[in-house]
């Protein structure tokens, strides 16, 4: 191992151990049989763990790797993560306290509990569970995926991708059984604080280095590649504006119901947490301008890359000190770590309450359930990664497209007392069947509509048919109702 090989993984190491003890310290003085103290942090999250744990969730590995990558290949249509984010917390702040509200009044943990509660149906509950987990699975890998190639990357090849994954899994399975929820909001402060340091030294320091500054590398960038400053872009037509409004729109819709996102909302004290959180987060967003632009420099400083999304740590390892290769690659790290800690823990939740823990004989133990489905589905990402890292890749493609056809189902039925669960079920199918073929049949985008839209249009058709047809009497206690007055009692 060469000397800046040994100085950059040192550093890597030693952090990598700094976030395990972070997670199990997060647990001091907890109660540890308590599944809601592990899966939605016993309800009590301020306003600082809870910005660090969904700015975990939105800053992930990427935000370095893809970002980077999609700026590197197309340009301009890689904005569309600056435009759904800021949609998304936009709507939050009005749909956050929305679904806290009726979690706390209901003693509810995730998205299948919601949906069990409101149809009083456990099977429609549990059939969102699986749905779900077939859609995030790919976000998992993805996210082993991307810790695999900033291991080997920062390590200047040493450690092969094969360990890089197996780091990945250790590490986020080393806490995350044991912390739950407040484990990953403790180590997103690590996390959090390493991704401000970094890029912002970074993106002071590689236009510096390669251009002699920013604005000289704005300039050549005018001059010499206009086409990946307008829409659509470089290399892809179907990028286009309507695909970019369409997009945006619907992927800042779904984050505010995303499984991982409703986490982070039960896990608040209360709603003014929310509220508070969703006037922060587009400030911290701005730093995704740095892997976009950085994106954008690497299309000249080394040009036609197999992999792009390589771009950004391309120039950060051909020009930094190996300590700060490892710091960067420690952020990049836990950008992978946190998000898919959050990832497996809400498959777990939903899996232990929903599907393995509804019988009467399972019920008592269902944190116990929930903490080895966090293992089993963190081992099947990770053998898929190694047998076949296509396979979930490729159902990424569909994942948010998918899950926003759950819009429906977890949000609109509790302001909709006539919703049905047939109306919900068959909407809810039928949205997910268009997404597959179009996608299937290479029909995404169609005439520059994302096909997430086009699923979710067919879904609440059938929906809104099927409830005409045979309209339900919701109970008032299933719906949602104005926010709790500070006494309010809690459901047991």
């Amino acid at each position: 191992m060469s000397t800046n090989a040994a100085v950059s993984v040192g550093i890597f190491a030693l952090f990598m151990l700094a976030a395990v003890a972070l997670g199990l310290l997060s647990l001091r003085g907890r109660d540890r049989t308590n599944l809601a103290e592990w899966s939605i942090g016993g309800r009590s999250l301020g306003v600082v763990l809870i910005f660090v744990l969904m700015a975990g969730e939105t800053y992930t590995s990427f935000s370095y790797l893809g970002a980077a990558g999609w700026s590197y290949n197309y340009g301009m249509p890689v904005f569309y993560l600056l435009a759904y984010l800021a949609i998304g917390f936009a709507v939050g702040y009005v749909v956050g306290p929305i679904l806290w509200n009726y979690a706390h009044r209901n003693n509810l943990h995730n998205i299948t509990d919601i949906t069990a509660y409101r149809f009083n149906s456990p099977w429609f509950g549990a059939a969102v569970a699986i749905l779900t987990t077939v859609f995030l699975l790919p976000y998992i890998q993805l996210q082993i995926t991307g810790m695999g190639v900033v291991v080997s990357t920062i390590s200047y090849g040493t450690i092969g991708l094969g360990a890089g994954y197996i780091i990945a899994f250790v590490v986020t399975e080393a806490f995350i059984i044991f912390s739950g929820l407040r484990g990953s909001a403790w180590v997103s402060i690590l996390k959090d604080s390493l991704v401000i340091i970094t890029l912002l030294v970074v993106f002071i320091y590689v236009p510096v280095h390669y251009f002699g500054g920013l604005g000289p590398m704005l300039d050549r960038l005018v001059s010499e590649r206009p086409e990946w400053l307008v829409l659509p872009g470089h290399g892809k037509e179907s990028l286009g504006m309507l695909w970019f409004a369409t997009t945006g729109l619907l992927n800042g819709v779904v984050y505010t119901i995303f499984p991982t996102t409703v986490a982070g909302y039960l896990g608040a004290k209360n709603p003014g947490v929310l509220r508070r959180n969703a006037l922060i987060m587009p400030f911290y967003q701005v730093l995704l301008f740095v892997p976009i632009l950085l994106g954008l420099a690497a299309v000249f400083v080394v040009p036609g890359l197999d992999d792009s999304n390589l771009a950004m740590f391309k120039l950060v390892v051909d020009s930094m000190p190996a300590w700060l290769v490892g710091l960067v690659g420690v952020a990049g790290a836990l950008s992978s770590i946190v998000p898919m800690a959050v990832f497996m823990l809400v498959i777990g939740t939903m899996w232990g309450r929903s599907v393995l823990g509804v019988h009467p004989r399972t019920a008592p133990h269902q944190k116990q359930l929930s903490q080895l489905v966090t293992f089993v589905v963190g081992l099947v990402a990770l053998l898929f990664t190694f047998i076949s890292p296509s396979t979930l890749v490729q159902l990424s493609v569909l994942s948010y497209q998918g899950l926003a056809q759950l819009l429906p189902v977890v949000l609109i039925s509790l302001l909709w007392k006539r919703m049905s669960t047939a109306a919900a079920a068959s909407g809810l199918a039928a949205g997910v069947v268009v997404v597959a073929l179009l996608v299937i049949t290479g029909n995404d985008t169609l005439l520059g509509i994302n096909a997430g839209l086009l699923g979710l249009a067919a879904n609440v058709l059938v929906n809104v048919a099927v409830t005409l047809a045979r309209p339900a009497t919701t109970p008032p206690e299933r719906l949602a109702v104005d926010e709790l007055p500070e006494e309010a009692p809690v459901r047991a």
